[in-house]
């Protein structure tokens, strides 16, 4: 059994109940738990990025059920296939660390082309600065809608810095400086299909100091107040003082109200009021006067059907009465005749008070 030699101040330390708590040991590992969490949270997130690109492309953007797994980072590094576009994400506020996405060259292309209003075909097309740059923008939103996400699940603030978008041509070129190689990461691999036009892998990248802030939220069950002060409580408002009438009623010295009857004017008969029969005013004011020969309703079909010489049957018989409007108000009834060879009417019958008030409704 082999024992260490203790200071005089541990000793002392120990006889005081001043003994240093030992620092809690890190380990490269997730239990079941935060691996559950880690997972649903990787995929509801991502699968609103998943709607949000696929509201930028334009067409149906699809994911499966994520699969979590911790490892070092350089066996990511030793199994990616080369040329792959990596997007590393840090978080600006809410949480700690950063996380990593990452997707091939060519389904990278296919992405920035259907940007840029093209039929998604990577054939012959290099990534260039261009297509670094339409992929910036589509991860930065993909990323933002999953830290929105992220946001409304923990009930606190995620915000992240811009993405960092870089491409790893070929296994030499695959350093990455941010994420040492003998790091222990979480890997949230996702299947993504876009139409017929990608299938492929997409994997999310955390770091454990990330998954461990992210579960010990969850499981706290606790949410971050948004706003950086609680609202005051509301006093209650105080009732407005009922400005009196300007003629108050009498109050006996008890407090009863004291009732009076009503004063109304006196009403006299002034006799019936004259209207002024000024016709002379509105003698000049302009009415449209049309005769109503007949109708006929028709489909759609009957009417591109028309041509030169077509006949048109009316629903009106031809010894019935005209009609006769006046500002598209029925007046009167009579039939055609010919004056000095032009058509005409005959007033035959002109309608009642009664008769024009049935046809005003």
């Amino acid at each position: 059994m082999s024992s260490e030699k203790l200071t005089q101040e541990e000793i002392d330390a120990m006889l005081n109940g001043n003994a240093p708590t030992p620092e809690p040991q890190t380990t490269d590992t997730l239990d079941q738990t935060q691996v559950d969490i880690i997972g649903e949270i990787g995929n509801i997130s991502m699968s609103q990025a998943a709607t949000t690109l696929s509201s930028i492309l334009n067409h149906r953007v699809t994911i499966t059920t994520p699969v979590v797994s911790c490892l070092k980072f350089q066996e990511i590094i030793d199994e990616s296939v080369v040329p792959k576009v990596v997007t590393t994400i840090k978080f600006k506020k809410g949480l700690a660390g950063s996380n990593l996405l990452m997707m091939n060259e060519k389904d990278a292309i296919i992405i920035a082309d259907l940007m840029m209003d093209g039929n998604g075909d990577a054939e012959g097309k290099e990534f260039t600065e261009l297509e670094l740059s339409a992929v910036g923008e589509a991860m930065n939103q993909m990323m933002g809608s999953a830290a929105t996400a992220m946001a409304t699940m923990l009930e606190r603030i995620v915000d992240i810095f811009p993405p960092d978008v870089e491409v790893w041509k070929d296994q030499e070129h695959t350093n990455y400086d941010k994420i040492s190689g003998d790091t222990t990461v979480c890997k949230i691999a996702f299947q993504m299909t876009v139409d017929d036009l990608i299938q492929s892998e997409i994997m999310q990248i955390f770091t454990l100091e990330t998954v461990r802030n992210i579960s010990k939220i969850v499981l706290a069950d606790e949410g971050e107040v948004i706003q950086d002060r609680e609202l005051p409580a509301q006093p209650e408002a105080p009732i407005a003082p009922v400005e009196p009438a300007t003629s108050q009623l009498p109050q006996n010295t008890e407090g009863k109200i004291a009732i009076q009857k009503p004063e109304f004017q006196e009403l006299t008969h002034a006799g019936s009021l004259k209207t002024p029969r000024n016709l002379d005013l509105i003698m000049d004011v302009p009415l449209q006067f049309s005769v109503m020969l007949g109708e006929s309703k028709k489909t759609i079909k009957d009417i591109l059907s028309l041509g030169t010489g077509s006949v048109v049957e009316l629903n009106k018989m031809t010894d019935e009465p005209l009609e006769i409007y006046v500002n598209g108000k029925l007046i009167a009834e009579g039939e055609v005749v010919v004056i000095n060879e032009s058509f005409g009417i005959r007033i035959t019958n002109i309608l009642s008070k009664e008769q024009r008030i049935q046809h005003l409704n």
